[in-house]
C-alpha cells in the first residue's frame, strides 16, 4: 500500500485564530447589506454598559444579535424575552470567540410593522384614486341645524362633546349614532352608521369621534370601508379620532380633521357669544334706521308746511333746516366713524384669531427635530465610515510584505542590479548579493551555492 507523504512546500500560509476570524468577519460584513430580519427574543441580557444582548429565533434556528447603547436609547419599542420583533441589522462576527451575529441598528414590534406598513399602502392607493384631494372636501354649515355625533356611548368622548356643545352653542340639537370604536367589526359598523346618517340626511353635519390609543386600537379608522364610507357621505363629516399626533385615513378623507373630538365641536359650533354681540350690533343698526327714517319723514312734512307759509318765514325755515342739515351730517360723521372703529375691532378680532404663530411654532419645532435627525444620522455615517476605514488598514497590513518579513523571512538582491533572486542557480559563488530584513538589509559575499 502506497503511503501518502506531503508534498514539501516553500512556503506555507498558516492562519492563526485572530486572523482567521478577522478575515471571516470581514467577508461577512462585505456580503451581506443592511437587512431587515424578523424573529422572536430570547436569552435578554442588560448590563451595566447600557448594551442589550439577546438571541433572535423561529421554529428551527437562531441567531446572537448585539444593540449598542447608542441605538438601544433612540428606541421608542423596549425589547423583552418573548417580544416578536423586526430588527434592521448588519452580518458580523464577534472575533473573540468567533460567534456569528447581528448588529441591531434599529427595532421594533412586528405587529406594529405590519401595520404600519398596510397603513402606507391603503393611504397610497386611496391617495391614488383621488380620495384625499380638496376637490372632494365639503364646506362645513356656519350654523347647523342639527349634529350627528358617531361614537361610543358608553365612553368619554361623548360627554366633552355634549359639554362643549353646550358651552358654546346650546340651542343645536345633537344625534347619535352609537357605534363601536375599537375590535371586531367595529369598522363594518362605522362604516353602516355613516351611510345610514348620509341616508336620513337628518343632520346637517357629522363628528366622527374616538380618543387616543396606539396604532392598534385605532386601526377601526384606518380601514378601507370606513374610508369610503365616509368619501360616499353626503353630509359634511369631520374626524375627530385620537390625540393631536394621531393620524388615521379616516382623518385624509373627511371633510375636516380636528386634533381632538372636542376640537372637533368646536369647528362645528359657533360661539354663542359672538352670535348675541352680533344680534346686538344689527339690533343698534335697526334702531338707528327707523330713527333715520322718522326723521326724514318729519323733515319732509316741515318742508311741506313751509310751503304754505308767508316767504319771509319760509327763508327761516329753509335756514332752519340748513342748520338741522349740518346737525344730520355730523351726527351721520359721528356714526359713520363710530361704525367704522366698530368693524376695525372686528376685523382686527379675526385677524388675532388667524394669526399663523402657533403654525410657525410648529414648524419650527419640526425643523428642529428634523436637524437633530440630520445630525445623529450624519454622525452614525462618520463612524461607519471610520469602522470601514480601520478595518481596510487592518487588511492592508495583513496582506503587506513587510508582515511577512517580521516572520524572519528575507528579499534578496542581487547587489549590482537589484534584482530579486529566487533561483541558487542564477547565483555563482564571488557574487555579492543583498539581503533585506525587517529592519535593516545585510550585504553577503557567496561562497557556495546549493540546488535543492
Amino acid at each position: 500500500m502506497e503511503e501518502f507523504r506531503p508534498t514539501a512546500s516553500p512556503f506555507r500560509d498558516v492562519y492563526t485564530i485572530s486572523r482567521l476570524n478577522h478575515e471571516a468577519k470581514t467577508l461577512l460584513e462585505g456580503s451581506f447589506p443592511m437587512l431587515w430580519v424578523e424573529g422572536e427574543i430570547s436569552n435578554l441580557a442588560r448590563p451595566a454598559s447600557g448594551h442589550v444582548y439577546f438571541s433572535l429565533k423561529d421554529s428551527q434556528a437562531q441567531i446572537r444579535c448585539a444593540l449598542f447603547s447608542r441605538q438601544a436609547r433612540l428606541l421608542t419599542t423596549v425589547p423583552r424575552d418573548g417580544m416578536h420583533v423586526l430588527v434592521r441589522a448588519r452580518v458580523s462576527l464577534y472575533e473573540g470567540r468567533g460567534e456569528f451575529q447581528l448588529i441591531v441598528e434599529h427595532l421594533e414590534d412586528a405587529g406594529e410593522g405590519a401595520l404600519r406598513r398596510a397603513f402606507e399602502a391603503l393611504k397610497q392607493r386611496l391617495a391614488q384614486e383621488g380620495l384625499f384631494e380638496a376637490a372632494h372636501k365639503k364646506p362645513l354649515p356656519r350654523l347647523p341645524r342639527r349634529i350627528g355625533i358617531i361614537t361610543s356611548p358608553s365612553g368619554a368622548v361623548l360627554h366633552d362633546i355634549l359639554t362643549t356643545l353646550k358651552r358654546r352653542f346650546p340651542a343645536i340639537p345633537i344625534l347619535v349614532y352609537p357605534v363601536p370604536v375599537q375590535g371586531e367589526g367595529a369598522a363594518e359598523k362605522i362604516a353602516a352608521a355613516i351611510k345610514l346618517a348620509g341616508q336620513r340626511r337628518d343632520c346637517d353635519a357629522l363628528i366622527l369621534a374616538r380618543g387616543g390609543g396606539s396604532l392598534e386600537d385605532l386601526w377601526s379608522f384606518n380601514e378601507e370601508i370606513v374610508a369610503r364610507a365616509i368619501a360616499a357621505c353626503p353630509i359634511p363629516l369631520v374626524c375627530g379620532v385620537g390625540h393631536e399626533t394621531d393620524f388615521t385615513i379616516a382623518d385624509l378623507v373627511a371633510d375636516a380633521r380636528a386634533p381632538t373630538p372636542t376640537a372637533a365641536a368646536e369647528m362645528l359650533s359657533p360661539h354663542q357669544e359672538e352670535w348675541l354681540a352680533q344680534f346686538v350690533r344689527t339690533e343698534s343698526r335697526l334702531v338707528k334706521a327707523l330713527r333715520d327714517g322718522l326723521r326724514n319723514r318729519s323733515q319732509h312734512l316741515d318742508w311741506l308746511g313751509a310751503r304754505l307759509v308767508h316767504p319771509r318765514n319760509r327763508i327761516e325755515l329753509v335756514q332752519h333746516r340748513l342748520t338741522a342739515l349740518a346737525q344730520r351730517i355730523a351726527l351721520a360723521q359721528t356714526a359713520r366713524l363710530r361704525q367704522a372703529r366698530a368693524d376695525y375691532l372686528a376685523v382686527s378680532g379675526r385677524l388675532r384669531q388667524q394669526t399663523p404663530r402657533p403654525r410657525l411654532q410648529a414648524l419650527q419645532i419640526e425643523c428642529r427635530h428634523v436637524f437633530e435627525r440630520l445630525v445623529t444620522g450624519m454622525r452614525r455615517e462618520l463612524d461607519r465610515a471610520a469602522m470601514r476605514t480601520q478595518q481596510a488598514v487592518q487588511s492592508l497590513n495583513a496582506l503587506s510584505p513587510l508582515a511577512t518579513l517580521e516572520r524572519g523571512y528575507t528579499i534578496v538582491t542581487r547587489a549590482d542590479t537589484g534584482a530579486v533572486v529566487t533561483d541558487a542557480r542564477t547565483i555563482k559563488p564571488g557574487d555579492r548579493i543583498q539581503a533585506k530584513l525587517s529592519r535593516g538589509r545585510i550585504d553577503c559575499l557567496v561562497e557556495k551555492t546549493h540546488d535543492d
